[in-house]
């Protein structure tokens, strides 16, 4: 991972890391690794939301570690940032993304939505289809709609961003006239 965010940082692009699951130690090895934000999946509730900021956070907004000498390299690839300067404006420049995915954190959405520090509301429709009984067998169903519809609410009535996995180059479009700011379109869905 290291090696990668770092390729990717010096091209100009922030690399964004999806961990596997909303634990302390993932979030810790990303952000050190140099990662610009993080994508965590399967956020149930508020206090998993406001774990995951505790975890991506430096004090006083978090418990967030400071010990990477990788971490700087990635938001200044001309090396002259310090690690105590990267302490003062990481909390305010670190993209934290967490998944919509599950009933539960549907039913959650706007309690999410307004833990501070969290940036992005991400929809996974193929997982949220599946738990709320209305998997994805081609088009997207009028209930998975409206629960799409119900996050990207929640993001903008909060004030936050709200981003969507696609399955293809026409509802990336669509989405994105809805007001959806991140679209993420894997041109290998196309055929699921």
């Amino acid at each position: 991972m290291h090696e990668s965010v770092h390729a990717i940082a010096s091209c100009g692009v922030s690399p964004i890391v999806r961990i596997p699951a909303n634990e302390g130690w993932m979030v810790k090895r990303a952000l050190d690794a140099g990662a610009h934000g993080l994508i965590v999946p399967l956020l149930y509730t508020a206090d998993d939301a406001r774990r995951l900021v505790e975890s991506a956070k430096f004090p006083p907004k978090g418990r967030r570690g400071f010990g990477s000498p990788f971490t700087m390299g990635a938001f200044d690839i001309k090396g002259d940032l310090s690690g105590l300067e990267y302490m003062q404006n990481a909390n305010d420049n670190l993209l934290t993304a967490v998944q919509i995915e599950t009933k539960e954190g549907l039913a959650n959405v706007e309690e999410i939505a307004n833990v501070d520090g969290i940036d992005v509301l991400f929809v996974g429709p193929w997982d949220l289809g599946n738990n709320i009984g209305h998997p994805v067998l081609g088009k997207f169903d009028p209930e998975l709609e409206d629960a799409i519809a119900r996050v990207l609410k929640a993001a903008k009535d909060a004030g936050k961003k709200a981003g969507i996995y696609c399955p293809n180059g026409d509802a990336a479009r669509k989405y994105a006239d809805q007001g959806f700011q991140m679209v993420c379109y894997p041109s290998q869905m196309d055929r699921v």
